[in-house]
């Protein structure tokens, strides 16, 4: 397949820009007159600019559609297609009210991917960016079983619990941040401006021989290493953080990052119960949706956003394909608490594994929504600890050699 530029105008002779997918320069001229363009210019798309374009639109963030719009959109879609509207006018439709540029523009693309005769389905999945595996799945078996409306409507209640979850967890996270960065900012400008000035006075006061308590000394030292290396150390202290962010996004990294904070006290019991909560409401929809089971264990296991997890469902999903109930699988598996192993044999046992896992899915979000707000309830004074524990250090440092100073006075 190639990739071709074209400029077109439609039924009210409006110019009509953009990139068609086509096996030749003839298919492509024929596509966009079905879709009722008139071709005015039609050029292939060379690599390097496609490339070029890619590049420049992820610089600016602009393939990033927002959750809260795929929200509206899915539901909207989901309300149109039930009441009976057509499936093109209903994305035309929601093309020309979206208010996400972005998703107007993939919208146009469906749009004329489905003119062409391709599947909801199929036309949403070359967005993978906006429309990951589980949206993409759960709308092909949406359409093969006739019922898109429902599965649309199903998909749009996960996304709005997802994106829930998501945002409690930022919102816990923001006071941190916050003064983690005040007392970060704090410590440097005390390093840099004040303690240079106080150690000037402090050694005028008691003349080049005066003795000093080793915790000024100290400050001291650190202060003047800051104010005559600062070109070597900040540029290494931002390498270091600049190669660890790149670390842990390459595959290998992520995996050690992933298992690490699954080791840390207060955050690893979030994690996991997210995780599980991910598992649980994606896994529910796909099995509600008619996908076999080993289809939705591959896809649930690249939506939990945590690759110890995501490994663990992909060697449960081998484990089912040798002959195995996924309970009992899943029940030996530390990483699952033993009720979801439970529920899931339950489920198993009743034919009712979609309904069953909503529950868990209910139950481990009330369960992340308790654990982050005693997390913020102990992060907040002991970050307030720390700052006075700073501010209280560089004061002793400044007033113990004035107090011995004042005591040789009298």
């Amino acid at each position: 397949m190639t990739n071709f530029l074209y400029v077109a105008t439609d039924k009210s002779n409006k110019p009509v820009t953009g990139m068609l997918e086509q096996a030749d320069r003839g298919s492509a001229i024929a596509a966009l007159t079905k879709q009722g363009l008139r071709p005015i210019s039609l050029k292939q798309a060379s690599s390097a600019s496609a490339s070029a374009g890619f590049s420049l639109s992820k610089l600016f963030n602009n393939n990033k559609v927002k959750p809260d719009h795929l929200v509206m959109m899915t539901r909207q879609l989901s309300a149109m297609v039930g009441a009976g509207v057509p499936l093109v006018r209903s994305l035309t439709s929601l093309a020309d009210h979206s208010e996400s540029p972005r998703l107007k523009q993939i919208l146009t693309g469906v749009i004329k991917d489905v003119e062409a005769g391709a599947t909801l389905g199929d036309a949403l999945a070359k967005y993978p960016d906006t429309f990951n595996d589980v949206y993409v799945n759960m709308v092909r078996a949406g359409e093969t079983a006739g019922i898109l409306d429902e599965i649309l409507k199903r998909l749009a209640m996960q996304q709005e619990k997802s994106t829930t979850i998501r945002k409690k967890v930022k919102s816990a996270m923001a006071y941190p941040t916050v003064l983690l960065s005040i007392t970060v900012l704090a410590f440097f400008g005390l390093m840099l401006f004040v303690i240079p000035q106080i150690g000037k006075i402090v050694t005028d006061l008691g003349g080049p021989d005066a003795k000093l308590p080793g915790l000024t000394l100290f400050m001291l030292g650190v202060s003047h290493m800051f104010t005559s290396f600062w070109y070597i150390i900040f540029p290494v202290i931002g390498g270091a953080v600049y190669a660890v962010l790149r670390y842990i996004k390459t595959p290998k990294g992520k995996e050690r990052f992933h298992i690490l904070i699954l080791k840390v006290p207060g955050i690893r019991g979030i994690v996991k119960k997210v995780a599980i909560a991910h598992f649980a409401r994606t896994f529910s929809a796909l099995m509600g949706a008619g996908v076999a089971v080993l289809e939705c264990l591959r896809v649930t296991s690249r939506s939990v956003g945590n690759m110890v997890y995501e490994k663990a469902l992909m060697d449960a999903a081998t484990e089912v394909k040798n002959g195995k109930p996924l309970s009992l699988v899943i029940s030996q598996n530390p990483l699952f608490p033993a009720i979801v192993a439970q529920m899931l044999s339950v489920g198993e046992e009743t034919g009712q594994t979609d309904t069953v896992l909503v529950k868990v899915a209910d139950f481990y979000e009330e369960e992340v929504d308790a654990s982050i707000e005693g997390l913020s309830s102990i992060i907040e004074p002991a970050m307030i600890v720390i700052m006075g524990s700073m501010v209280g250090l560089i004061a002793a440092s400044v007033m113990m050699p004035i107090a011995g100073l004042a005591q040789n006075i009298k």
